[in-house]
């Protein structure tokens, strides 16, 4: 038999309504064997992810707060979840556990894990499936990533002897041997670990929308959605801002071509959208999507000849590593380059990289530009239409968005826009309309 991994995410398990459909769609075919659960999130606007309250439980626990009062509250969310599902089960020894660990040894991985983990508790008593604490199978290196090698070895010989089984995301064993955590939505990136282990056909990821949207829907409203997108499509966009899924958690399945489904827990009827490594399916526009973030600085370096000096790219971006600044992105002319950098990143740092700039580099001038948004245009089928960056300039000019700066890789893949904060959302809205809206 073929298996699926299949991962919900908090708004799927946010109360026991929500886990009785995730049941139901995981009951609906045999074939998701392993699942993987985040920590419960919002009931509904304005309320608390459970993770935040753990994260604040850490907080209250370091200040030598009133802890019995935080965990108090977060016990009374499981107990709802328990009871709304009839189940004769109770936490009480894991709770013990926590609060004992919290006041002898709190630390922030540990107090931010455990809300998988009680969720992946009581999704195990509820499927009946087996319950594999990820601090057994997944595993960090000294640098506090994932160690791919151990990870697959001792996961893939887990998995063999569990026909079924549930293992919480977001974390594993760090080489301390405490606790560690990937970053938040790391949940993701598990469900892509054990579908890899697993062999698995499909790993299918379980939100609250039905699949990848070409816009972001704060920005534009009712975007249609993407049926198919590749691997290295939605890393372009997930690194430009779009979130439906963790941008790591392509890697693990990556390499094994195993397709990612993203799914709506509210709507299983609906395909989604497929995450693949390659596809002859055509997309429906010529872009796949279109992402952005605001926030960047423009760091333009001039000095004549600097074609003809050897080292001369080399030299400038030691200035940055010096700093501890990393690049976004660095397009160049003969005698130009510019460096794009977070804001947040530079602004306190802006005259300590600039004067190292002219110690190493010796430039004729440097010129900063800051309050630049990116946006990335994205799409497979790009490259084989003529005039796509002509309609993208010719969008933009007619919304009177003027573009700082033009980045194309050499994959075609993507074009690279900078416009001023200011313009962002208008530039989104222009590129939007005229690769969509005038093609539905």
């Amino acid at each position: 038999m073929m298996k699926k991994v299949v991962k919900f995410g908090g708004s799927s398990l946010a109360d026991a309504e929500q886990f009785k459909k995730v049941s139901a769609i995981i009951h609906a075919d045999p074939e998701r064997v392993y699942v993987v659960p985040s920590a419960p999130g919002k009931r509904f606007s304005g309320d608390v992810k459970v993770t935040d309250m753990l994260l604040e439980a850490y907080r209250i626990a370091v200040e030598g707060g009133d802890l019995e009062c935080q965990m108090g509250a977060i016990k009374k969310r499981y107990d709802e979840i328990i009871t709304g599902l009839g189940l004769d089960f109770s936490l009480d020894d894991e709770f013990a556990a926590i609060m004992k660990q919290l006041k002898e040894d709190p630390y922030q991985d540990y107090a931010a894990s455990r809300g998988e983990y009680l969720n992946g508790r009581i999704m195990a008593k509820y499927l009946g499936f087996e319950f594999i604490d990820p601090y057994e199978v997944i595993f960090f290196n000294d640098e506090g990533n994932l160690n791919s090698y151990k990870t697959e070895k001792i996961l893939k010989a887990r998995l063999e002897q569990t026909p079924q089984a549930v293992i919480p995301g977001f974390y594993g064993h760090g080489k301390d041997e405490k606790i560690k955590t990937f970053s938040r939505g790391g949940s993701d990136v598990t469900g892509s670990i054990v579908a890899s282990a697993a062999k698995a056909s499909v790993y299918e990821n379980w939100t609250d929308v039905s699949g990848f949207l070409v816009a972001d829907p704060r920005i534009i409203k009712d975007p249609v959605a993407i049926n198919t997108i590749t691997y290295r499509e939605l890393r372009e966009l997930s690194y430009m801002g779009a979130s439906v899924l963790h941008e790591d958690a392509i890697f693990p399945v990556r390499s094994k071509g195993i397709p990612i489904n993203i799914k709506n827990t509210n709507r299983p009827q609906d395909e989604g959208t497929w995450i693949v490594e390659s596809t002859a399916r055509k997309s429906s526009f010529t872009i796949t999507g279109i992402a952005g973030k605001k926030g960047f600085c423009a760091v333009s370096i001039t000095k004549a000849l600097m074609n003809s000096e050897v080292g001369f790219c080399r030299k400038v971006l030691q200035a940055f590593e010096e700093n501890g600044i990393s690049i976004e992105h660095m397009p160049s002319g003969i005698d130009t380059m510019t460096v794009v950098v977070h804001e947040d990143e530079f602004l306190d740092k802006e005259q300590q990289v600039v004067s190292s700039i002219h110690r190493l580099s010796q430039p004729d001038s440097v010129e900063i530009e800051s309050d630049l948004a990116l946006i990335a245009v994205v799409g497979r089928g790009m490259k084989s239409v003529r005039g796509t960056a002509a309609r993208i300039f010719s969008a933009l000019a007619h919304a009177h968005i003027n573009i700082r700066m033009i980045d194309q890789g050499s994959s075609e893949l993507n074009i690279i826009l900078a416009v001023a904060n200011e313009d962002f959302e208008n530039a989104i809205k222009a590129v939007y309309d005229i690769f969509v809206l005038t093609q539905i």
